[in-house]
């Protein structure tokens, strides 16, 4: 991870330079400077590592295969040094582990210097008054730096040594292999073969994409030997390619499959090569396999080459390559590319596959059988994983006893079958570009099986420091950039979508079991991040010394003196992640890693706000479970970006509180997300702004004042909290305000303990009450009259409306003429309404009405032109009835409807 390691020395040091309350000495300002300069130069060299030497650019190579003659056939072998291409990004040269240790030096060198510079910062600032400038002098820092020069120099030689020794391996024919039983891709097996030999007069490019050991070669081999297939074919070649890669290797190979004159006797290059391929392939039908690819443009050069050798594109020939990208398997092509994605397996595929591997023809003893299929369900689809377990489980005893035990996680084999697959999971990882690198293992300091949310991957990821080289620092606008880095990983079948919305786009993510495990395990080596596992594991200080994140996956580890101490005494730490289980009485926990940049820990519960926390200057995260009120010196943390407090659950308001944050909130201009739950914001003095602030959470309605709305020009999101005490007098009025937010864009607005009346708030007067811009607006146990609505009904941009717990309350709501003209999504939850009436041309963009608890809904009037999805989730049979008949009049309609019953019936089944 030396490219995580250098762009955060990187931003430290820009850091430095931009920062308002530190002022870099004129004798201080070339020393920092040569190691800036330096940091350059390896991150340029870094990313250079990423193309690999030799390479041509894509403008040149489409130049070169439009020629069909074997002098232009000659020209691109011999222009293509070793397969290499402008798409092999992440392919480096060199041996793979001298290349990790050149990695683990530059990683080490940038570690320690942005330690001390760090370090030197901090004890300046806890030295200093408040809010006083800081003046750097880096004179006693300037051995450290040289140093770090020197080793940059040294390292930038080395690391072009091993590019230049670039030790690539050659394609190697496989025909066929060891036939493997394929289980549970029978009707995806079908579907590909009808498509790719349904237009077969003519050349056809197929693929099959995956994550690794998801069966792609299996199905491949199927596909190889079907006896349709060979009834067609009057050659075939099979051929793994791997990584690294010889082209003419790769050409080589098939002449020796296709030509049975040669059989490798000859090796032939360039035109000579095209032109025996064509001698051979003239007038015949061939089908090639290409096993294992990770470059597209390998499929780019071989269907030309096919092309050539068939006398053009109507031969009937076939390219089916195997791939773990998707990238790669959609490549781009004359032709029609057929794409098979496969799937993980169903837990009864997974039983199928586990039990054929292990019994054979033989039957599964009747006492095994529920464990049996309790380790296939925990091999999580991934057919390598069941055939790892499967080898274990045979050599292993046949009893009730041990295979509960394996069922239950109880023993390491689960352990050592992921231990066994690493090799095979984490190729896909080392041929990652750096820059996706610590994305990837980032996703592993949450626990195993977690649904990580986008929305906390991006706050997370915005002040780690080593993700944001190319990237503007605001939250809002790294969503995009993030978005497309998770998109790679996706596409590379690295990271798992867990959860989507309602438009398909990703909202949670995570990763398999078997790579989450390969994950950890490389991180931790790395340096990247440690996860204590257990005890004795945590006052192992080694296993800690170094690492820049420690993971706390059980929670309770924080209450043992011994723990506190060991991760006291380790001071390079830069974040604090505790995603354990959430722990009702509070825990003790050590705040002594004085480096910390963030700290999350809303799972742990403090019964104050700990003090210990405002020594963390260099904090830019803070995310606690807290009772008390925030500390008036929370602006010692100038450096807080993204501040979130938030209460125990149990404890509940029963009378109006004037909880306001203290004044000096105001001071802390680098604060872009601010969440504490029931507090208010006073109003500022002497017209003081948060200049920054995107998004704020969980505020009473009393923050809303003319003041504070004034003082948060970038505001983009705002959740508005009211709690009522038993004998409020009057309707609260939220949103007179509230319009002159011209970037707001989400609006929340919840009544925790609605009373069931409708002077809760106070009536939507008129619909300049909101912001133009607003896009999404969730409503909760408001007790509004569905004549309200109209107000809302009016809002230009509106895509997202959810109502739930009576946020509007009445018997008929009446949508007029050309209502919700942008409304996409439209959620009602637990509610009176009885009858619903639309308008002509209302919901005109409607994609997804999602009604649920809707028990006494009866009737929807609605004459809709567009598709549209409507999701009925334990509502009144007639709103079930009503959705019915409309789907029968409209083809476009698609009802789904699901009972909490049911899924109680599952559960007890």
């Amino acid at each position: 991870m030396a490219y995580a390691a250098v762009v955060s020395l990187k931003q430290t040091i820009e850091h430095l330079r931009s920062s308002r309350n530190i002022s870099i000495l004129p004798s201080s300002v070339q020393i920092i400077e040569s190691a800036y300069e330096e940091l350059r130069s390896i991150q340029k060299l870094l990313q250079g590592l990423d193309i690999r030497s030799g390479l041509i650019e894509k403008s040149d190579y489409t130049d070169l295969i439009t020629s069909y003659e074997p002098s232009g056939l000659n020209k691109v072998f011999t222009t293509l040094k070793r397969g290499k291409s402008s798409e092999s990004r992440g392919f480096r040269g060199g041996d793979v582990h001298r290349m990790n240790a050149l990695d683990g030096k530059m990683r080490e060198a940038a570690s320690e210097l942005e330690d001390a510079l760090e370090n030197h910062v901090v004890n300046l600032i806890l030295k200093s008054r408040p809010s006083s400038l800081i003046s750097l002098d880096l004179q006693e820092l300037k051995p450290d730096i040289d140093f770090f020069n020197k080793t940059v120099k040294e390292l930038k030689k080395e690391y072009a040594k091993e590019e230049d020794d670039d030790d690539v391996v050659s394609s190697r024919i496989n025909f066929g292999g060891n036939k493997s039983k394929m289980v549970g891709f029978s009707d995806e097996f079908r579907q590909m073969k009808d498509e790719l030999l349904e237009d077969i007069l003519r050349v056809n490019i197929g693929s099959v994409v995956g994550m690794a050991g998801i069966g792609k070669t299996t199905i491949a081999k199927e596909f190889f030997e079907d006896s349709s297939v060979l009834n067609w074919f009057d050659h075939r070649a099979w051929v793994t390619v791997g990584p690294k890669y010889q082209l003419i290797d790769i050409m080589q190979n098939i002449l020796d499959q296709v030509d049975p004159y040669n059989n490798g006797k000859m090796l032939i290059k360039g035109d000579e090569l095209a032109l025996c391929l064509r001698r051979s392939l003239k007038d015949r039908r061939c089908l090639v396999v290409l096993d294992d690819v990770w470059n597209k443009e390998i499929t780019f050069y071989v269907e030309r080459l096919i092309v050539y050798a068939c006398f053009g594109y109507k031969c009937g020939s076939l390219i089916l390559l195997t791939t773990r990208t998707e990238k790669v398997g959609a490549t781009d092509s004359r032709l029609t590319i057929k794409m098979l994605k496969l799937r993980f397996l169903t837990n009864d595929e997974s039983w199928d596959l586990l039990r054929e591997k292990v019994f054979g023809e033989e039957s599964c003893p009747s006492e095994l059988e529920k464990a049996g299929k309790k380790i296939a369900e925990n091999c999580e689809g991934l057919p390598l994983t069941i055939v790892t377990i499967s080898d274990f489980l045979i050599k292993a005893e046949k009893t009730p006893e041990y295979w509960n035990m394996v069922a239950e996680k109880e023993n390491s084999i689960f352990i050592d079958a992921y231990d066994q697959m690493s090799k095979v999971l984490l190729r896909s990882y080392n041929y990652l570009p750096q820059y996706l690198k610590d994305f990837f293992l980032y996703m592993g300091v949450f626990p195993q099986k977690y649904d990580i949310p986008l929305s906390k991957l991006t706050k997370l990821w915005s002040v780690e420091g080593c993700f944001l080289s190319r990237a503007s620092k605001h939250i809002r606008n790294l969503e995009v950039y993030l978005l497309k880095h998770l998109e790679e990983l996706v596409g590379k079948n690295l990271v798992l979508v867990r959860k989507r919305n309602y438009k398909y786009k990703p909202k949670t993510y995570g990763l398999h079991s078997a790579l989450w495990h390969s994950c950890i395990g490389e991180a931790e080596r790395n340096k990247f991040f440690h996860v204590f596992n257990n005890y004795a594991d945590s006052l192992v200080a080694e296993s800690i010394r170094n690492q820049r994140r420690l993971c706390i996956h059980n929670n309770i580890l924080f209450g043992i003196k011994d723990v506190q101490i060991s991760m006291a005494s380790i001071s390079t730490a830069r974040s604090l992640l505790c995603t354990g289980p959430h722990h009702r009485y509070p825990i003790p926990i050590c705040f002594g890693l004085r480096l910390l940049r963030v700290i999350d820990a809303l799972t742990i519960r403090f019964y104050e706000f700990p003090m210990d926390v405002l020594e963390l200057v260099q904090l830019k995260y803070l995310a606690l479970t807290c009772d008390g009120k925030l500390p008036i010196s929370i602006s010692k943390l100038s450096n807080l970006q993204i501040l979130i407090v938030r209460r125990y659950f149990n404890i509940v308001k029963l009378y109006e509180d004037e909880s306001y944050l203290p004044m000096e909130i105001w001071d802390m201009k680098e604060l872009e997300h601010l969440q504490v739950m029931g507090g208010n914001l006073p109003d500022p003095c002497d017209g003081a702004v948060l200049p920054n602030l995107i998004t704020l959470l969980d505020v009473s309605a009393h923050s809303c004042t003319k003041g504070v709305i004034k003082g948060l020009p970038k505001l983009n999101k705002l959740g508005i909290r009211i709690e009522f005490s038993v004998d409020v007098a009057e309707p609260l009025c939220c949103f007179d305000h509230i319009s002159h937010l011209n970037k707001l864009e989400s609006l929340k607005c919840v009544v925790v303990n609605p009373a069931l009346r409708s002077e809760v708030v106070a009536p939507l007067a008129s619909s300049s009450l909101f912001p133009k811009s607003i896009k999404k607006l969730s409503l909760r146990g408001l007790g509004f009259s569905w004549e309200d609505m109209k107000v809302i009904a009016s809002l230009p941009k509106l895509e997202v409306l959810k109502l739930r717990c009576y946020a509007f309350r009445g018997p008929k709501w009446e949508v007029l003429n050309k209502g919700f003209p942008s409304l996409e999504f439209l959620l009602i939850k637990d509610t009176d309404l009885v009858y619903w009436t639309i308008g002509h041309e209302s919901f005109s963009k409607l994609q997804c009405l999602s009604l649920k608890q809707c028990y006494k809904l009866q009737d929807i009037q609605w004459k809709f032109r567009k598709s549209l999805k409507i999701e009925i989730v334990d509502c009144n049979p007639l709103t079930v009835t009503c959705a019915k008949q409309m789907q029968k009049n409209r083809s476009n309609l698609e009802v789904n409807v699901h009972s909490s019953w049911d899924d109680e019936k599952l559960v007890k089944a």
